[in-house]
């Protein structure tokens, strides 16, 4: 009989970069080549695809039931869910964590079809948006998902805590 698997392992979502992206690295090393052979001392061209590669292998964003680890190529950050005010949506749908003091952290790897996910691991103190993890329907276009909350709230001066704003 086969033995089921644990299941009290706290929720973690992991964002990072498709491995499939390492196929341009294999390119780009063809294409570097017979350049790198022209000329003496040309062979530092070689570090372009080496820096493609650690990109892609480092670069992720771990959110876990007690924050968020944002990991670049040269630094890490960890973020608890208690600093952060909300996230933040660009106009290229890339996603940014508003601290408490207004500072704001790029998401490598998080896009907007990932905010149902954040909601959950983030155990409902990040609001999901979408509506994907309560059955409701999406807020309007036009609109902003952190006024429509705010106004049914009946506050419509302050932002509500894990709210999501898009940026204009």
């Amino acid at each position: 009989m086969a033995e089921e698997p644990r299941r009290d392992t706290p929720p973690h979502a992991v964002f990072r970069i498709p491995a499939t992206a390492l196929l341009s690295v294999i390119i780009l090393l063809f294409c570097v080549t017979p350049a790198a052979f022209a000329l003496p001392g040309l062979q530092v061209l070689y570090l372009i695809p080496i820096g493609v590669t650690v990109w892609v292998i480092r670069t992720r964003t771990t959110a876990t039931a007690e924050g968020l680890t944002v990991r670049t190529v040269f630094t890490t950050r960890t973020l608890p869910w208690s600093a952060l005010k909300g996230l933040a949506i660009t106009p290229k749908s890339k996603v940014q964590a508003v601290l408490s003091d207004g500072g704001k952290v790029a998401l490598p790897a998080v896009r907007t079809r990932h905010l149902p996910v954040l909601s959950l691991v983030s155990g409902g103190r990040i609001a999901d948006p979408s509506g994907v993890l309560t059955g409701e329907q999406p807020a309007s276009s036009g609109e902003s998902e952190a006024a429509e909350t705010a106004r049914a709230a009946g506050d419509g001066d302050s932002e509500p805590a894990g709210a999501v704003e898009r940026q204009a």
